[in-house]
């Protein structure tokens, strides 16, 4: 018998600690915050797939089971204390690294290493595992080394039993070098939903949690890797499914929500999940405040954004990628038509919905002039309110990293920055200076004063637009880019560095020099912050006040006009533009004929 925190313990211990790692910023210091931006899918998954197990006892009676989950977004993770807690309880441990992703994967093998060194057993887990199995003749390098410290790997989905597996191998000490589940990818359906301790939900930003209800993609986008990690057999849970976990966390004081399915337009229970959240509101009260990724399509789906409405979306993530078709079909992006950008945007706003879209600059067709001038037609002539901007990376699991890879075209071999956010390869017509210099200044361009007025006097006119919620919105955006150096995705509230924890290979800094540095620029940071907040206030008090409020137009918001394909720049200045709005006029006469 041991001893732990004052009493005894009958029972034989398994300790299951997971860890959602962060990555590295340019300096070498993890990434994290004292309020994160986005909750991690992935670690709310497995933990309720490790208290599933607990329930049902898959170690046997006799042996106590004991989680800890950490997210290194926004908790400092010290594999030292995290040592001493597993000896302190005795028994046997596993250190599960989840969801980790490629950028992720070095700061995961900085973790990974003193546990190893401790004798306890560890397996990393998540897409760029998966991704590598799915898509690559040969282990990489970097998995190679891991393999060399005794990390085991799991590849694909943990439902449907796979992690009971894991956890029974690891206390008997027989943990496999490898979990390969990418040929059978499991079924969703009654299988325990995604849901994150409570502690954790209060340390992201308006303590949002998170769930999927479904999985896969039928596209072929050649920069994913979700289509190779997940499958593009598409899998789903049930309305069931879906109400016991709202119920749980409603139970628990949790009402916002990110739904992560990457498009939740081609779920095909997509009306009756929309259904019952629907009734959870008019009937039992429970007002959730959620979040959906949808395609450029989902428009036409009928009563779709209707009903998203009702069931409480209020933030919309949209892939638009690019205007220019071209650059589209080079990147098997087939299923956007740019030609509906503009009615697809403008009914998200009819219902008040917040719409973000994601930008991928550095197209084969792309150039320095081309992604600004793509930037200033996005900004007059689509009513969007943000924009997500991100370098076209090789993300391995992707069919574009696997191809240069097989043509031996030149990679960054520091996965640190395949982040979308840092450039990682050359451009066949820019210099990687004017790609840089064009990433850096689409977003000061979107992101500017006046843009920011057009926004927010956007918002400000319409009946059902929420222009305080954007402008919080925006400045989070502003100031994750300006002043804090990472993209918005990766930002948060408060920074926090540790001294200690910088990467491997990196000096580690004087004590005094270091927490100088950091005092003057929380200083400094908070004069430029507080500077931009009281600029994005003035302009949304004086959007607010404007005598022209509720009468205010601008193209973009303007109702469309039956004229608009020959004169927007969106469809006039590229040939692909052209040939899109010619498609779309013979496939009406096409459907006028039929009709």
């Amino acid at each position: 018998m041991v001893l732990i925190a004052g009493r005894r313990a009958d029972k034989p211990v398994f300790n299951l600690v997971l860890i959602k790692p962060t990555h590295y910023d340019d300096e070498g210091y993890p990434i994290r915050w004292f309020r994160a931006a986005i909750p991690s899918n992935t670690l709310a998954a497995l933990n309720s797939l490790a208290e599933d197990a607990r329930r049902r006892l898959v170690l046997g009676p006799d042996i106590e089971v004991r989680i800890r989950t950490f997210d290194e977004t926004n908790q400092r993770v010290r594999p030292e204390r995290v040592i001493r807690m597993i000896c302190r309880a005795g028994g046997r441990a596993l250190i599960g690294l989840v969801g980790v992703q490629s950028n992720q994967f070095p700061r995961a093998l900085g973790l990974a290493r003193p546990f190893r060194a401790a004798g306890l057993p560890v397996c990393i887990g998540g897409f760029h595992i998966s991704g590598c199995i799915a898509m690559l003749p040969e282990v990489p390098p970097e998995m190679v080394e891991a393999q060399a410290l005794g990390i085991s790997f799991f590849a694909g989905e943990a439902e449907g039993g796979r992690l009971d597996q894991v956890l029974r191998d690891a206390w008997n000490g027989a943990l496999q070098p490898l979990y390969n589940h990418m040929n059978d990818l499991p079924a969703l359906e009654a299988e325990p939903l995604p849901m994150l301790p409570r502690r954790h939900v209060r340390r992201i930003a308006h303590s949002f949690s998170s769930f999927d209800l479904g999985r896969g993609c039928p596209y072929q986008c050649s920069f994913c890797t979700i289509i190779n990690v997940q499958g593009r057999k598409s899998r789903f849970r049930t309305p069931d499914d879906l109400e016991a976990a709202i119920r749980a966390n409603w139970a628990r004081g949790i009402r916002r929500f990110f739904i992560t399915d990457d498009n939740f337009a081609r779920n095909r229970n997509w009306e009756a999940l929309f259904d019952r959240m629907i009734r959870l509101r008019q009937v039992d009260g429970i007002k959730l405040n959620l979040m959906i990724q949808v395609d450029t399509l989902c428009h036409r789906i009928p009563n779709f954004i209707d009903k998203a409405a009702q069931a409480g979306v209020r933030r919309v993530f949209i892939g638009l990628e690019n205007i220019n078709p071209d650059n589209l079909l080079a990147s098997k992006k087939h299923q956007n038509k740019i030609t509906e950008y503009r009615v697809m945007l403008q009914k998200w706003r009819e219902h008040g919905m917040i719409t973000y879209a994601g930008y991928i600059t550095g197209f084969p067709g792309d150039s320095k002039d081309s992604i600004l001038r793509d930037i200033e037609i996005i900004k007059r002539e689509l009513p969007l309110d943000l924009l997500e901007l991100f370098y076209l990376t090789p993300l391995p699991g992707s069919e574009d990293h696997r191809n240069l890879l097989q043509n031996g075209v030149w990679m960054d071999d520091d996965l640190n920055k395949y982040d979308l956010s840092h450039r990682v390869t050359h451009h066949p017509r820019m210099s990687d200076a004017d790609w840089e210099g064009a990433y850096r200044a689409a977003w000061e361009s979107f992101y500017s004063p006046d843009h920011i007025r057009t926004i927010l006097r956007r918002a400000a006119a319409n009946p059902n637009g929420r222009p305080r919620t954007i402008v919080i919105a925006l400045l989070w955006f502003k100031l994750a880019v300006m002043f804090e150096g990472v993209h918005p995705l990766e930002g948060g509230a408060l920074r926090r560095k540790s001294r200690r924890d910088r990467r491997s290979g990196l000096p580690r800094e004087n004590p005094l020099a270091f927490y100088l540095r950091i005092a003057a620029e929380m200083v400094i940071k908070a004069g430029r912050y507080w500077s931009v907040f009281r600029s994005m206030q003035r302009i949304l008090k004086n959007a607010l006040a404007a005598p022209d409020r509720w009468t205010y137009a601008d193209l973009a918001i303007a109702p469309a006009a039956p004229d608009e394909l020959d004169h927007l720049d969106l469809y006039r200045v590229t040939n692909g533009g052209k040939a899109a709005v010619a498609r779309k006029r013979r496939d009406d006469l096409l459907r006028a004929a039929a009709g």
